[in-house]
């Protein structure tokens, strides 16, 4: 029986010595990499069951590990051992792919079992069939996003730029996937970057990468995503958010196949495929001076415009019948399905935040049925059911001007996610900088915000 083999990636001597001798113990091979490029390259050379690394490090970049371990082997699990950390990166952590995230110091007994339940992993999924995530699937009765499903699937192949363009919450991102899972690049795990979440700085070496020395603080060379997706898929998320200087880069990218790292002295060549999401009209950004025209028609290879869910009502009895049984499954529940008056109330509303609203709409609904059935009052808190429909009445005038009536809306929606920005955003169908851009108008013109 061959040994288990772990890749240990640790800076500290005596944390090294001490998860060394407890796996070593437990008869596991171990290979010992105490920085970044080192554990990088072994994952590139090596074949491993499990990879250990610790994060919040100035030499280590555990989700830098992550991609790239995602990159040799989609199943191979990574342990994120951590100092203190805010619930927030940890949850965007474990979103990256990480197994599990464990907070430093740590035992003997919490090593072994954290190790022992990762590796089980692996042998659950080896001996299952493989299938695509509940989360990746696209649950449709309409026939606009039938005939974009196939349409995507035909050009899967190629290694055409792709735009996806929609409102906030229509399924964007798993339109990417659906085009990367058909590929002949899904044996490689796609990597996705929001170019809305990051500022100028940081976006340009996260995309590309940075050498030693090439700003204050790189203090080692990192792979930029674009290198990490060689020979997969990358997604940029928002790319309307994206600066002219960096559009420029990207468009010799996309001429060029190969790109320059910051404080590079030569480029790399790259086989990446793109694909593209805005919730924006790109054309109108155009005439604004804000997205370059010939980087548009570079990334309009192939086209995708993804319709709102108001605009695909039948899709909502299925979709409502999918979450039901999601969250029946995470929170383990026995809702059966959903009373036809609550069906009814929810195709009466307008969806401003698409698909993801009335997914949140349906995972709160699951969690406040006391019975066998959604009830319409299990949909709504409060006054909510009445302020969303009448709010999203088709051509009802709110009164005063377009900039009065907006502001309100803003704020409402702000209310209603109790000051959270990110959400609020998403249900408004516009990006987070927007947003902080409107509110910082509403306060120099002296609204009480």
């Amino acid at each position: 029986m061959n040994k288990c083999r772990i890749l240990l990636v640790e800076t500290q001597y005596k944390d090294r010595l001490f998860m060394t001798q407890t796996l070593d113990s437990q008869g596991f091979d171990i290979d010992i990499a105490s920085d970044e490029n080192k554990a990088i390259e072994n994952i590139q050379q090596k074949d491993y069951q499990l990879v250990i690394t610790e994060h919040n490090s100035t030499q280590i970049d555990g989700e830098q590990i992550l991609l790239a371990a995602r990159q040799k082997k989609t199943d191979l699990p990574v342990l994120i051992f951590s100092g203190p950390c805010t619930p927030e990166n940890a949850v965007n952590t474990m979103k990256s792919g990480a197994f599990d995230i464990v907070l430093k110091p740590l035992s003997e007994a919490i090593l072994k079992k954290v190790v022992a339940r990762a590796l089980a992993s692996t042998k659950i999924e080896d001996s299952q069939p493989q299938k695509i995530s509940s989360k990746h699937v696209i649950v449709t009765e309409n026939n606009h996003i039938k005939d974009l499903l196939a349409l995507a699937k035909r050009i899967a192949n190629s290694k055409a730029p792709v735009l996806l363009q929609g409102e906030s919450g229509t399924g964007k991102e798993l339109f990417a996937r659906y085009v990367h899972n058909n590929s002949p690049r899904n044996q490689k795990t796609m990597v996705a970057i929001n170019c809305a979440a990051l500022p100028d700085g940081l976006l340009e070496s996260e995309l590309f990468g940075h050498e030693k020395g090439a700003f204050t603080g790189a203090i080692s060379r990192k792979l930029g995503k674009f290198e990490l997706a060689n020979e997969s898929t990358i997604l940029l998320d928002e790319i309307s958010e994206m600066n002219m200087y960096l559009q420029a880069k990207l468009l010799r990218v996309l001429q060029e196949s190969e790109i320059d790292r910051v404080g590079g002295q030569h480029p790399i060549p790259i086989d990446v495929r793109v694909v593209a999401t805005t919730n924006r009209d790109i054309e109108t950004c155009i005439k604004e001076k804000k997205f370059r025209a010939d980087l548009y028609y570079r990334l309009n290879v192939i086209p995708l415009k993804i319709i709102p869910l108001r605009e695909r009502k039948n899709d909502i009895p299925v979709l409502t019948k999918f979450f039901i049984e999601k969250y029946n499954a995470i929170d383990e529940r026995n809702v059966k399905g959903i009373s036809e008056d609550a069906l009814n109330a929810l195709k009466s509303m307008n969806w401003a935040g698409n698909v993801r609203e009335l997914e949140n709409v349906i995972e709160r609904a699951v969690l406040l049925s006391d019975g066998h059935q959604i009830q319409q009052q299990n949909l709504f808190i409060g006054e909510n059911h009445k302020i969303q429909t009448e709010k999203h009445m088709p051509g009802q005038v709110m009164g005063g001007t377009l900039r009065e009536m907006e502001r309100r809306m803003i704020f409402h929606t702000l209310d209603q996610t109790g000051g959270n920005r990110t959400h609020a955003a998403d249900i408004l169908g516009i990006s987070v900088r927007t947003l902080r851009n409107k509110l910082n108008e509403y306060r120099s013109a002296n609204y009480d915000i």
